[in-house]
């Protein structure tokens, strides 16, 4: 019954991160706009080297942008990527761990966020603490930063 549930919590924290994805995605693509749109009026209404540090200015600000959301697509094609109906029985990507210090949810990088009142804490592989826990077994111990985390179910 146990794991039933971890497998019904790890398609809700995947569509709880899409649904985080999706919303910085839309935040990041409305910035774009604005700034393409002031870019324009900018090429409208100035000239000089007063014009050229803007468009410059601009031109970086579009390239940031334009870099930020390449990254939230590419954790939005990673997430796509994560299995929630395969149970686990080392730690691996898509593993949701209940450990003696939380939830934990490899796969994704997000931080802290809720699901269903319930806080997680969502690792990429490429964490320190996520590293510590790869293929780890339940009942097994890693410690970080003087703080153990003991494996107590695994899904």
């Amino acid at each position: 019954m146990y794991l039933c549930v971890l497998v019904l919590s790890k398609k809700q924290i995947v569509i709880a991160c899409e649904r985080i994805l999706q919303q910085k995605l839309e935040e990041l693509n409305n910035a774009l706009s604005i700034v393409n749109e002031a870019a324009n009026n900018e090429t409208k209404s100035t000239a000089g080297d007063k014009h050229e540090t803007a468009k410059a200015m601009m031109q970086l600000e579009q390239e940031k942008l334009g870099h930020q959301i390449k990254l939230i697509n590419a954790q939005i094609n990673e997430l796509t990527k994560i299995d929630v109906t395969k149970t686990h029985i080392k730690v691996s990507n898509g593993s949701l761990i209940l450990t003696n210090n939380g939830l934990l949810f490899i796969g994704l990088g997000l931080g802290k966020i809720s699901v269903y009142q319930e806080t997680i804490f969502t690792i990429s592989l490429q964490s320190p603490l996520a590293k510590l826990l790869l293929n780890k077994k339940v009942g097994e111990t890693v410690k970080l930063n003087n703080l153990n985390y003991t494996i107590e179910n695994l899904g």
